[in-house]
């Protein structure tokens, strides 16, 4: 059982998806949270995994380090090494993703099924961490729907992430899968407003806009005003491009059915994620229809962060998230 600490420390690379997973979980905690950037500046910590550096703390980008008070959440494999390194000197550490590190060098690691690991002080959850609670999503909703409920048009939402090493989206792939989402939005006579990330290639957005812009729809891509929670939370369809585990795990928070593009490339880890996903029908593969079909909001976080704060004996801080 911890003191009951004064605040969180997310310790972690400064990736939007990372502090989206950290933040997430820490909404559920009565605790203020404050970032640390990892950034692995020195020639060392370049060159080798994290596994092996030999003065993790000094990859921080900040000299003071955590208060000693402080729960700290580290994130994935660089997360990993310093969170690991702050548990030695007697924090305590709730690790998020696979550390790719031995799990007992924490006390806490919350990791998905799709990551393959399991030990006794291991959690595991089907979708990514995320904050996109029901209370923000209805937020969204009330926020967002008298501009995205054209007509009274149903709303075909589209989110769109790039590129990642593992799979490929370019010309041709955004090529491809503009005529598919032209053509079903305009057999189900669908409002179609794409948003894209910032991995999304330039070239593959201008492909998407001139197809968007053909059947009278919206696509953004950046500035101000982003619409990427009105559209979860008021689409009739999402479709959702295969290379984002965090993209998809927001959007089956959602109460709408959720197709996934596939793109070309391969990873284990997501294809394991998405046939969870399957599985328990929350989402199907993109074709050339939409179908309505009944299903539930589909998030593992509230209920991970239950069992964190259980584990932790941290009992009375766990909230509902709002």
């Amino acid at each position: 059982m911890l003191h009951t600490p004064s605040g969180i420390a997310v310790v972690a690379e400064d990736l939007a998806g990372m502090r989206s997973q950290a933040f997430g979980l820490a909404e559920y905690v009565a605790l203020p949270s404050r970032f640390y950037a990892v950034r692995a500046e020195r020639l060392l910590h370049r060159c080798l995994p994290p596994s092996l550096w030999r003065r993790p703390l000094t990859a921080l980008s900040e000299k003071l380090l955590p208060s000693h008070e402080d729960l700290v959440f580290s994130v994935a494999g660089k997360g990993g090494a310093v969170g690991a390194a702050m548990r030695r000197r007697g924090r305590p550490v709730v690790q998020i993703q696979n550390p790719r590190i031995r799990a007992d060098r924490f006390d806490l690691v919350i990791a998905n099924y799709h990551d393959e690991i399991d030990g006794p002080n291991v959690l595991l959850s089907r979708t990514a961490l995320h904050g996109l609670t029901e209370v923000k999503l209805a937020e969204a909703r009330l926020l967002w729907r008298d501009r995205l409920n054209v007509s009274g048009r149903p709303l075909l939402a589209v989110l769109v992430g790039g590129a990642n090493g593992r799979f490929r989206f370019g010309r041709e792939e955004a090529e491809d899968f503009a005529k598919r989402l032209m053509r079903v939005a305009r057999k189900a006579d669908a409002n179609l407003f794409i948003t894209t990330s910032r991995r999304t290639a330039p070239e593959a957005t201008a492909v998407l806009r001139e197809a968007v812009e053909s059947v009278g729809g919206i696509l953004w891509s950046g500035g101000d005003d982003n619409p990427y929670r009105g559209l979860i939370a008021c689409a009739d369809w999402l479709v959702v491009t295969a290379d984002s585990v965090s993209m998809v795990s927001e959007a089956v928070a959602s109460t709408a059915p959720v197709y996934v593009q596939r793109l070309p490339g391969k990873s284990r880890r997501i294809g394991l994620f998405l046939e969870t996903l399957q599985k328990s029908g929350r989402i199907r593969m993109f074709e050339d229809e939409l179908e309505s079909w009944q299903v539930q909001p589909l998030d593992d976080t509230p209920a991970v962060a239950e069992q964190m704060c259980q584990r932790l004996g941290l009992e009375e801080l766990f909230t509902d998230g709002t």
